[in-house]
């Protein structure tokens, strides 16, 4: 790949700071961007996922710092995100992951619009709810592997949508993160290591400019008020789900 590291640089940069905003978004991001390259489903998942291991890591570290994180959901989440992201890793090395898609973005379409609707309805607690994470960290985990993003709008958005403060949200589903990338990325290394080094240039660059925006991100999180924050983050759901179901099509 002939563009320069520099141009990956200021992407990362970019999709980080969506995803430290709004808890989701730099897989799906960076993913779309790869894909438009010529990049493989696999292969673009792969390299995500790896600079992932950086940013999860830096905006984790953040949103603790910030106080964004509540440790309940956080363990809630950790152990099934790691096991549905493993797995959804190594089928993607055997299947092609386009097909399955268009039936996530149908889910998330739904998620988004319903999340628009609770913010115009009425103001949400500061304490996060209690919900069945185990299964939603299984099924978030897995789609994130398997489409190159998606634990965040899948974890984020059903928390959100359930009634949960999208400021410890955001931030407990982006520091559990950071343990499912890694596990993804383990996964994709023992499959196909040796194809990933002809990329280490978008690797690098991803991760670079993602590292550097993680504290930025993480503090205009704390910044943002709930409504508003809310109201960006079904509008983005949205637009990305309409527009994975029309490409589909």
């Amino acid at each position: 790949m002939n563009e320069s590291i520099f141009f990956f640089i200021i992407f990362g940069f970019i999709a980080q700071m969506i995803d430290g905003t709004l808890g989701m978004a730099y897989g799906v991001s960076a993913n779309t961007l790869l894909l438009t390259f010529g990049l493989s489903p696999m292969v673009a998942s792969a390299c995500v996922h790896t600079s992932e291991i950086f940013t999860t890591l830096a905006s984790g570290i953040s949103h603790f710092k910030f106080g964004n994180v509540d440790k309940k959901l956080f363990f809630s989440l950790l152990i099934p995100g790691v096991i549905g992201g493993a797995s959804g890793a190594y089928i993607l090395t055997e299947f092609p992951g386009d097909r399955i898609k268009p039936f996530v973005s149908a889910y998330l379409l739904l998620m988004g619009i319903r999340i628009i609707w609770k913010a115009f309805r009425k103001a949400k607690s500061q304490e996060v709810k209690k919900i069945r994470a185990v299964p939603l960290g299984l099924v978030g985990g897995f789609f994130d592997a398997i489409g190159g993003g998606g634990w965040g709008p899948i974890v984020t958005t059903t928390l959100v949508a359930n009634g949960n403060h999208p400021r410890f949200v955001i931030g407990s589903v982006n520091a559990a993160e950071f343990f499912v990338t890694v596990a993804e990325s383990i996964t994709f290394f023992v499959t196909i290591g040796s194809l990933l080094t002809q990329y280490w240039q978008v690797i690098v660059g991803l991760l670079v400019g993602g590292v550097l925006a993680a504290p930025l991100a993480a503090y205009a999180c704390k910044r943002i008020s709930p409504k508003k924050l809310m109201v960006v983050v079904g509008i983005l759901i949205v637009l990305l789900s309409l527009r994975t179901i029309i490409k589909a099509f």
